[in-house]
């Protein structure tokens, strides 16, 4: 008969933390391998004009990106790690070459400057979704309702072309995900299992909460560009 394994609560606070820093570890190279294919992508003539010679390359790279999510997202029990670990790399590969165009529309200064902006808002709210006692559950509810208006609201912009709205998007959006940065971080830390450290369930449940905060970094990033980016 299996014995129950029984954790007081030093050993669940330390598996936590061991199991945040495997998230985090996996966010920040995913974010690390993203940047230096587009830095690479934006220095190649060749592979830039494969991706945005026309519009096909650049829609077979985003129906990819949206793909991978949508496999991950239903198929994540039944894959095994290793595939979990590639696909997310993958993800954050072809998000890369997509986030190449960026060097040629922002000077490279701004997009740094941005970036440490994102990083040190990402690291408050996570602290505070980490650390907070509040549940954040309905508040998690209402950011990803709005978060469906968002998504509405640009789609229609995208046909209406309207400056107003959107500004009203990208002030609504930083909002929203720096919102989420928080309830995402709760919500990692307590969907890990403990006890299960080292296996095939707890390296997946890394990769998916890694894959959720990496989306929550790089949409923070895209709208606070929108404000701080400088155009060449």
């Amino acid at each position: 008969m299996q014995k129950d394994i029984i954790l007081d609560s030093d050993q669940i606070l330390v598996e936590q933390s061991r199991f945040i820093t495997k998230v985090y570890g996996w966010m920040a190279f995913a974010l690390g391998l993203t940047g230096l294919v587009a830095f690479y992508t934006a220095q190649s003539p060749e592979l830039l004009s494969l991706i945005f010679s026309n519009s096909y390359g650049f829609w077979i790279l985003f129906g990819l990106q949206i793909g991978i999510v949508v496999f991950l997202s239903a198929r994540i029990n039944k894959m095994s790690a290793n595939t979990a670990i590639g696909s997310f790399l993958l993800y954050s590969v072809i998000t890369g070459f997509v986030f190449s165009m960026l060097f040629l529309v922002f000077t490279m200064g701004s997009i740094a400057s941005t970036f440490f902006i994102t990083a040190g808002t990402f690291a408050v709210m996570s602290i505070i979704g980490y650390y907070t006692k509040t549940d954040l559950t309905s508040f998690g509810r209402i950011m990803m309702m709005a978060l469906v208006g968002l998504i509405i609201a640009s789609i229609a912009n995208y046909f209406m072309n309207s400056s107003t709205l959107y500004w009203i998007t990208t002030y609504a959006g930083i909002l929203i995900f720096t919102g989420l940065i928080a309830y995402d971080t709760q919500k990692i830390k307590e969907m890990n299992i403990i006890g299960n450290e080292g296996t095939d369930d707890d390296k997946k449940e890394a990769i998916m909460g890694a894959l959720c905060l990496y989306l929550d970094f790089i949409n923070l990033f895209l709208l606070l560009l929108r404000l701080f980016g400088s155009r060449k």
